[in-house]
């Protein structure tokens, strides 16, 4: 277990919304009633945490981005400093609509960031009047302020963390119309269905939201670094498979030039004499042949004039009668 039940209790996660809020959707995860507030039953929590946590270190591990999002005031700080210690891209300022289903329009507009950067450097802004100056560098505080956090999310995100359900349910339906799985801290007052991985938890107080990020980030953690393990085990595969392949050719003794050389020359030898022994054999199959074919014509032109002399010899006779 991630967090027991009596860290989850200390940091205040049980406490849900008044009744007169509560989202029928929300039963299973209710323990009781008390003075007209709903309190969340904390196994489940915990266990709801452990399987999330898991599913964010296996996505982790196969080098795929998480997106934090935690506009609530609440949430922002420690949203923001936890996601920089895993080295993932949050939104803590504003939910820019479209920022998942009209990606590539936010990606221009974190790419003019990135040349306003330029400008600044290689000396353009000095050739820019005063006003244009100012423009450009409000419009850059405006991109930073918005979109800094995400300038290294070149690709859509793999998963969402989300910290209010309700608050950020535009970021929960664009995940949702892309298919992209959606963890959230889901409170008494807000719809679990459209989350993929819920974890009931109170959404309101800053150690609540702090404890359950505790553990979802030292999984994720545990995540980059079995992925940063495999991938030395495999170049060092990679690396000694090349040392054995190369090893396998030096062993195979390499002949000087003086003796590959001599060897051609044998072997040119050899083939000459087996071609000059060839040579006369057949030659005398030729003979042989032109021999056979005269002996032939000779047989059959003695054949013909013996029958032509039987012919004739009859004819004589009638004369002579």
């Amino acid at each position: 277990m991630r967090t027991t039940f009596d860290q989850l209790l200390e940091a205040g996660c049980h406490f849900g919304h008044l009744k007169r809020k509560w989202n029928p959707a929300m039963a299973p995860y209710i323990y009781m009633e008390r003075n007209g507030i709903h309190i969340i039953d904390l196994n489940k929590t915990a266990i709801k945490i452990d399987e999330a946590a898991e599913a964010l270190k296996n996505i982790v591990k196969s080098g795929r981005k998480v997106l934090f999002v935690s506009t609530k005031k609440q949430g922002q700080e420690i949203v923001s400093q936890k996601a920089q210690e895993v080295g993932m891209p949050y939104v803590t300022e504003r939910w820019m609509g479209g920022m998942l289903t009209n990606f590539p329009t936010i990606r221009k507009a974190v790419k003019k960031m990135s040349n306003i950067d330029k400008m600044m450097t290689d000396g353009t802004f000095d050739n820019i009047s005063k006003r244009e100056r100012l423009q450009i560098t409000r419009q850059r505080e405006k991109l930073e302020k918005n979109l800094g956090s995400i300038v290294d999310l070149t690709r859509l995100p793999s998963a969402l963390f989300v910290v209010d359900v309700m608050k950020e349910h535009i970021a929960v339906a664009e995940a949702n119309r892309l298919g992209i799985p959606v963890f959230g801290i889901v409170d008494t007052n807000s719809n679990p269905n459209n989350i993929d991985f819920v974890i009931p938890a109170n959404d309101d107080a800053t150690k609540s939201i702090e404890v359950i990020l505790n553990a979802v980030c030292s999984a994720i953690k545990e995540g980059l670094e079995e992925r940063k393990v495999e991938k030395a085990d495999e170049e060092a595969a990679a690396a000694q498979a090349e040392t054995e392949s190369g090893e396998k050719v030096e062993k195979q003794p390499r002949e000087s030039g003086r003796r590959q050389r001599v060897r051609r020359a044998t072997e040119k030898k050899e083939a000459e004499k087996v071609a000059g022994t060839e040579a006369p054999v057949a030659e005398e199959k030729v003979e042989e042949k032109a021999e056979e074919k005269v002996e032939v014509k000779a047989e059959k032109k003695a054949v013909k004039k013996a029958e032509k002399k039987a012919e004739e010899a009859p004819a004589e006779e009638t004369k002579a009668e």
